[in-house]
């Protein structure tokens, strides 16, 4: 079985892939229990004109359309910044076994940093999470776009 690593460094091939798309550089690979990449994503919502465009939501939608099932559950979500509220709710709607993030996000963050939304008692799922996996990877890519956004305005 790869490492949590092998596959962060796919999700932030597709975060640089959003950067390059004026989107903001988040990136995201959903992995079967075989370690197979079923699913894959990056930030949209610019492009797309598209709110839920994320990457979470997009790598899950291609999962879903490649298994033929909304239910990712023995599934591992891979995602280079930590998930929303709108994405943590569809990670526990797609009953994802497992989701392993890069960077904190402790403005918005819905995993860990503002709350955990991923453990509320009423949610009929439960959710393993790990944190911080090439955290200051894709922090870097987050700062670097932002600066470049800052000084271009």
């Amino acid at each position: 079985m790869r490492s949590d690593e092998f596959y962060m460094h796919r999700a932030l091939e597709l975060a640089h892939q959003a950067a390059e798309a004026g989107e903001v550089p988040v990136g995201a690979v959903v992995v079967d229990a075989a370690g197979e990449i079923i699913g894959q994503g990056f930030n949209a919502p610019i492009s797309l004109h598209d709110p839920s465009a994320h990457a979470e939501v997009q790598a899950l939608r291609d999962a879903a359309a490649h298994l033929g099932n909304y239910r990712l559950e023995q599934c591992t979500l891979f995602v280079t910044l930590e998930p929303c509220m709108m994405c943590s709710g569809a990670i526990v709607h797609a009953r994802l076994k497992r989701v392993v993030y890069g960077a904190p996000e402790p403005r918005t963050g819905m995993v860990e940093s503002k709350a955990n939304l991923l453990a509320q008692p009423w949610h009929f799922h439960r959710v393993e999470v790990c944190g911080g996996v090439l955290a200051s990877r894709a922090s870097r890519l987050l700062k670097q776009f932002f600066s470049e956004r800052r000084s271009s305005d």
